[in-house]
């Protein structure tokens, strides 16, 4: 049976409504009539976690004198999930300009009439600038293009030099990749080497690791026909073992996702290594430098992950179709993700354009990075997303991936259950949340 547009929006909404509480600050759209030219007009945005935008900000309404941008950036992707639903079931209050991310854009597609055809203003000339899957996955099956691709996620491993030093390991950023490269058993084998010589945890908490090991299949959450693919996932069933195993060896910090406590975490060598897409060295310098951290305390970046390339997240900029302002709306957003600007972005946040020219201009300038230990993140990321293809998200992947396993894990991480309780616990949420 077909749902009909509103029921795929309550029940979009009822699954963000599961995440998180609504972002209470969030910007409305409308502002000035629709002005186009050199009139007045002030343009909205609403994205999440660390995008890099405001001096681009500054930059574009210097450019142009009649623009006005009033910005506003919610903490997670979860909560602006949350946001973009409640409004697109209201009927209106989103930006003229709003951020989706990877996760859940797969239930975007299911209300991809909200958003403007961005053939409308000469996307299409402009495919190529993108890997070519990042265009793909904005695109709906009546072939509409709703969104202007921003970064993408390939994935690289933070690591503490000094706490690698103390165990005994390599720092240098080169033996380190040498030293980790292998798959997830091989990255846990090394942590229980370092638990057993430090009596400290290895990662912050297994709700990242768990969402990189699962990037990695070639399907996930649901098949590449957008079927339901968790119940009878073997596959997904072993490594959800793996790292339970992980976690009973004590390689787990048992960090709150996000917190770190205050940060501190990243200074008191709480633990040695983190997941880190590209988007995340933003967060974790941000969150670092919070609890105290300077480029002294001794974060890198290596070229090396567990299982082989992988992508985490990325976003889109997209335009609803209650903006009064479409073909301003549509403009600044071009402007955002052009390769040059692209470049800056990732100077900003630490997150990896999707722009084919400005992953090629940080591969080859390789600027070295302050906070990791003048890592060349730029380049270091090229080389991880060679082989890279974003894997198919069904619309409630990211529901699944916060609501249906992050409880579990969070009990497995506190010493609750073991993994057979916490997997049954996983697939019961699966029934009572998705189906």
């Amino acid at each position: 049976m077909k749902l009909s547009r509103h029921t795929r929006i309550a029940a979009a909404v009822a699954g963000a409504a599961s995440i998180a509480l609504l972002a209470s600050a969030c910007s409305t759209g409308g502002g000035d009539e629709g002005s186009t030219g050199d009139e007045p007009v002030t343009l909205t945005v609403t994205t999440f976690g660390t995008f890099g935008y405001e001096d681009l900000y500054e930059e574009y309404m210097e450019e142009n004198p009649n623009v006005t941008i009033e910005a506003t950036n919610i903490d997670t992707g979860g909560n602006a999930r949350t946001d973009a639903f409640t409004k697109i079931a209201a009927g209106s209050g989103l930006s003229d300009i709003v951020a989706i991310e990877e996760g859940w854009l797969g239930a975007i597609m299911d209300v991809s009439d909200t958003f403007v055809d961005l053939r409308d203003y000469g996307i299409e000339d402009r495919k190529g600038d993108w890997v070519d899957w990042k265009y793909e996955q904005a695109t709906d099956a009546d072939g509409r293009v709703i969104g202007y691709g921003t970064d993408i996620g390939p994935t690289g491993i933070c690591y503490n030099g000094p706490a690698f030093a103390a165990a005994g390991l390599p720092t240098d950023r080169e033996e380190v990749a040498a030293l980790l490269e292998g798959d997830w058993e091989h990255y846990f084998e090394v942590g229980k080497q370092y638990v057993d010589t430090t009596g400290k945890a290895w990662f912050d908490q297994p709700g990242f690791v768990w969402n990189s090991i699962v990037n990695q299949m070639p399907e996930g959450y649901y098949t590449a026909d957008g079927e339901l693919n968790v119940e009878d996932n073997a596959e997904l069933k072993a490594n959800f073992d793996l790292l339970a195993s992980a976690i009973g060896n004590g390689l787990s910090a048992q960090q709150a996702q996000w917190d770190w406590n205050g940060g501190k975490s990243f200074v008191d060598g709480t633990f040695a290594t983190a997941v880190c897409p590209g988007w995340m060295l933003g967060v974790v310098q941000g969150s670092a430098e919070a609890g105290g951290a300077d480029p002294s305390t001794g974060w890198d970046f290596a070229d090396v992950f567990p299982g082989g390339p992988g992508n985490w997240g990325g976003a889109w900029l997209s335009i609803p179709e209650t903006s009064e302002h479409k073909e301003e709306a549509a403009k600044l957003a071009d402007w955002l993700t052009q390769p040059e600007q692209q470049v800056k972005q990732s100077a900003a946040a630490g997150n990896f354009p999707s722009t084919v020219e400005a992953q090629e201009t940080l591969a080859s300038e390789a600027k070295p990075n302050e906070f990791f230990n003048d890592a060349p993140t730029g380049a270091i990321l090229a080389a991880r997303a060679e082989g890279v293809v974003a894997q198919f998200k069904g619309a409630d992947d990211s529901v699944i991936q916060e609501n249906v396993f992050g409880p579990p894990l969070q009990a497995l991480d506190r010493g609750e259950v073991d993994a057979t309780i916490a997997w049954d616990q996983a697939i019961e949420l699966l029934h009572e949340l998705v189906g």
